[in-house]
């Protein structure tokens, strides 16, 4: 499968036209930013990992009904995509008290919501619910059998020949994941608050 014309540079991601027009390539970068692009730096090896993590999920996901532009891994930093139209909306699922949610609340870190909580708004609303509570439901069985814990994480869904379907990527770039002993922070926040 060939890349031709570039569509799209983002923060992480670059993505490429092919022959096929309802397929994409997404090739991830070592580019990292944090605080809206204040600060930049670059993690060797983060794209490949990114791109590894996000197909193995996305495959994992599809097993448990839900629909994503996976097609298959063209190497350790592109894969191949359906071309989907992303909806102009952020998905985030919180599982404890972190980050901007922590600080806008008032609340420590770290603590255990009662039930997820869900930000977001938009129309195709109770599809993408329902799609965003298998996808929490699944990385947390995944991640507990790993020692990990899922603090929360953001997903982005596409449109697709009529279909919503999981696009994007699940990464450390876009969840927070904890070590379930020693809370120890194993996603980009360690990048945030220079933790090496």
């Amino acid at each position: 499968m060939e890349k031709l014309e570039q569509l799209y540079e983002g923060k992480a991601k670059k993505v490429f036209k092919t022959a096929d027009p309802d397929v994409l390539i997404v090739s991830y970068k070592d580019d990292a930013t944090a605080f809206n692009g204040e600060k930049k730096g670059t993690i060797v090896g983060k794209g490949a990992i990114n791109n590894r993590m996000t197909n193995h999920l996305f495959k994992l996901l599809e097993k448990k009904g839900v629909p994503t532009h996976y097609i298959e891994e063209l190497n350790d930093r592109e894969t191949a995509v359906k071309a989907v139209k992303i909806v102009p909306l952020e998905v985030i699922v919180r599982n404890y008290s972190a980050g901007s949610f922590a600080k806008k609340l008032g609340m420590e870190e770290g603590i255990k919501l009662k039930t997820p909580t869900l930000e977001f708004s938009y129309k195709e609303i109770d599809k993408i619910a329902s799609y965003a509570f298998k996808v929490n439901e699944t990385l947390i069985d995944y991640f507990d059998g790993l020692g990990i814990d899922l603090i929360d994480f953001k997903i982005e869904f596409g449109r697709y020949k009529g279909d919503i379907i999981l696009a994007d990527e699940i990464s450390p770039d876009t969840c927070r994941l904890w070590d379930k002993q020693t809370h120890e922070k194993l996603d980009k926040d360690r990048f945030r608050r220079d933790l090496g």
